[in-house]
């Protein structure tokens, strides 16, 4: 029988895929209908090529609430590679502040004038428009755990900032982001929407409530 020699795909294997494309297609839903928040934490999907971990609501949430308290009335703040933040940022409507997201991925373009095109390589080349030391916060989450990445990506941090860091990385990162960026590690612990191999922290040069 030819048909012995076709692959055959294990119930297992099979229901998994079949949950995946259902998945797919409830979230192509959502976009389209009318409830749809372009801003809501997944809008954009995860792209792990370019090492991309959206963070747990709970977290990005978090992180938002303090970033506000930190950035004060009429605060400016800065994402670096931390779209889940500015992402629930902008959910929170008629709260007096600005905020502006620096990505690598240029999908967040759909976000307008407040998307930045950002290559930690490249860690001052930014629009003019961006002053140094004209936000009151910059958080950010360098996408790769290496120094190189942390030391590129503080250049562009410290270039931003007014004085208040908010930094989430890896665990492992504790001595040079002191290093480089004279922060300290927090009590609070960021969560991820997916496990992580790595442990994640944060660390912040201010008294936060982050303890």
């Amino acid at each position: 029988d030819d048909d012995d020699d076709i692959p055959q795909l294990s119930s297992h294997t099979l229901a998994a895929l079949q949950e995946f494309y259902l998945e797919q297609q409830q979230r192509e839903g959502m976009k389209t209908s009318q409830g749809f928040n372009q801003y809501s934490i997944g809008s954009i999907e995860e792209d792990w090529q370019l090492s991309q971990f959206w963070y747990s609501d709970e977290t990005a949430s978090c992180l938002a609430k303090e970033a506000v308290l930190a950035a004060g009335k009429g605060g400016r703040i800065a994402c670096i590679s931390a779209p889940s933040v500015y992402q629930k940022l902008k959910e929170q409507d008629g709260e007096d502040f600005s905020v502006y997201i620096l990505e690598y991925d240029r999908r967040f373009a759909v976000y307008g004038e407040e998307f930045i095109f950002y290559d930690y390589n490249h860690p001052l080349d930014l629009p003019e428009n961006l002053l140094p030391h004209s936000f009151d916060i910059v958080i950010a989450d360098p996408p790769y755990l290496s120094e190189e990445c942390l030391q590129k990506t503080a250049e562009t941090i410290k270039y931003l900032t007014k004085g208040k860091i908010l930094l989430c990385t890896g665990a492992v990162m504790e001595e040079q982001a002191a290093k480089h960026l004279g922060v300290k590690m927090c009590k609070f612990i960021p969560k991820h929407s997916r496990n992580l191999a790595n442990e994640f922290r944060c660390y912040v040069n201010y008294a936060s409530g982050l303890d």
